[in-house]
């Protein structure tokens, strides 16, 4: 069992021993940390936090705890209830509010619960702010308020159709296009929040919804990271359909996947360069990935005869990125969109938007539409942690081994060979050292991956 405590947020397993893992004591802890700092930033009488979360098992629990502890801090809560990731981050803004929380643990199993923490404009923290709030936690001072200044709770559950007008609002999502298309589509939203936001946005576009999955009780069907291997029955069902394509979002909704007409991936890394291509078409600029993604994205920039730059992983280093050089659209090669037009968060929903408009308005099927791309193929393996494994050796042995090739040193290690790249690098959010291998043939990726692996494993050995 886990308990990891880093500057994006706090995530562990639920059950076991307090401090080892996401206890309920740990989820006040750090609430009250965060719920501190917040009340650091501006000095004033009323301090508002948005709340939300994905359809875990725990989460209503873990809501509670969060919530009340805020409430004795004499914070005003706005509970948005079963909600996504980006909903909360919107909602941030248009409640002027001084910040939010989402109790979601992305991608992870069941067991997984964890506090993603937001800044006021509804974007995550940035590591200083990150290391602040675990300070406090460690070795703060926290005061609550007495009995006649405690918070309220305020109930919105009107923030996913919200969110969705926003996304209806923008001009580069083609209604009328989408709605004459008539299109069919399966979604996949592994019985979490994506049932409930996904199906509401797709009939708002006229949109006919198959639903696969779509029960938001937190009993995931499959492993929730949108990846080929966990997602045969979508791609049976798409075929079965005879649906235009399939999609699946991961249990809070900030990752997004296609399968093809004919049951194929898409490719999760294409999900950013596809909608990139749509918006560079109408809205020529820059654009931002980061270090394990797709240099796919890069081509299709370099096509438009814009510049693509490559941040850290991590969505607040995306973020900061795509400020810094003015990006129109970025995100992560995990199925991640950042369209700044809406808001500075990657967004599920803001992307099925766009990947409508584009396939309207070209009026192409999904394979044709990806075989317009560079054909690269990805290999994502993992190692897990152990006590004895010294990740920062290893990464600085693989950079002096390597020192003749193209290396980055931003987050871990990537080496940039002239046909294709491999990323090593300790993960911000699980106990593993991820492998992400690119090339021009999938055989080459997975065969890059193996070398990588076991040459891990010989320098952990001496």
């Amino acid at each position: 069992m886990t308990l990891i405590k880093s500057i994006s947020g706090i995530r562990g397993t639920i059950g076991g021993a307090q401090g080892e893992n996401l206890t309920p004591i740990d989820a006040v802890k750090y609430a009250a940390a965060y719920g501190a700092w917040i009340k650091q930033q501006r000095d004033k009488s009323l301090h508002k936090i948005v709340v939300g979360r994905d359809a875990r098992i725990s989460g209503h629990m873990v809501q509670e705890l969060v919530m009340q502890t805020l409430v004795g801090m004499g914070i005003h809560v706005v509970d948005l209830g079963l909600s996504t990731t980006p909903t909360v981050e919107v909602a941030v803004v248009l409640e002027k509010a001084d910040g939010g929380i989402i109790l979601t643990a992305s991608h992870n199993p069941k067991q997984w619960n964890a506090l993603k923490l937001l800044n006021n404009k509804g974007e995550f923290l940035n590591a200083e702010a990150g290391q602040e709030i675990l300070n406090i936690a460690e070795n703060g001072k926290i005061d609550f308020a007495d009995v006649d200044a405690l918070g309220q709770i305020t109930i919105n559950d009107a923030y996913i159709d919200i969110h969705i007008e926003e996304i209806l609002n923008l001009p580069l999502v083609n209604v009328e296009a989408i709605k004459k298309a008539k299109f069919k589509v399966v979604v996949d939203a592994v019985n979490s929040t994506g049932g409930i936001a996904v199906p509401l946005l797709l009939e708002a576009l006229g949109v006919d919804p198959v639903k696969l999955y779509c029960t938001p009780n937190g009993q995931f069907p499959h492993n929730p990271e949108p990846l080929k291997e966990h997602l045969g029955d979508l791609m049976e069902l798409v075929v079965k359909e005879k649906a235009d394509f399939g999609l699946v979002v991961d249990p809070d909704v900030d990752r997004l996947a296609f399968v093809d007409e004919n049951g194929d991936m898409f490719g999760e890394e294409y999900t950013l360069v596809a909608v990139a291509d749509y918006i560079l078409q109408n809205t020529p600029g820059n654009t931002v990935s980061n270090m394990s993604s797709s240099r796919a994205l890069r081509d299709v920039t370099n096509k438009y005869g814009c510049s693509y730059t490559a941040s850290a992983v991590g969505e607040v280093n995306v973020v900061d990125l795509m400020k810094e050089t003015h990006a129109v659209i970025g995100g992560e090669g995990n199925g991640g969109i950042i369209y700044p037009e809406l808001h500075y968060g990657r967004d599920s929903l803001v992307g099925i938007a766009l990947f409508l408009s584009y396939l309207a308005e070209i009026n192409s099927s999904v394979s044709e539409l990806r075989k317009g791309y560079p054909a690269y193929f990805a290999s994502k393996n993992k190692i897990q942690l152990t006590p004895e494994l010294d990740v920062e050796g290893i990464l600085k042995a693989m950079e002096a081994k390597y020192s003749s090739e193209d290396i980055n040193t931003i987050d871990g290690v990537k080496i940039d060979f002239e046909e294709k790249w491999v990323h090593l690098r300790k993960s911000n959010t699980e106990p593993i050292i991820r492998i992400y291998t690119e090339a021009k043939s999938q055989q080459a990726a997975d065969d890059l991956a193996e070398r990588f692996i076991n040459e891990i494993i010989e320098i952990s050995k001496s």
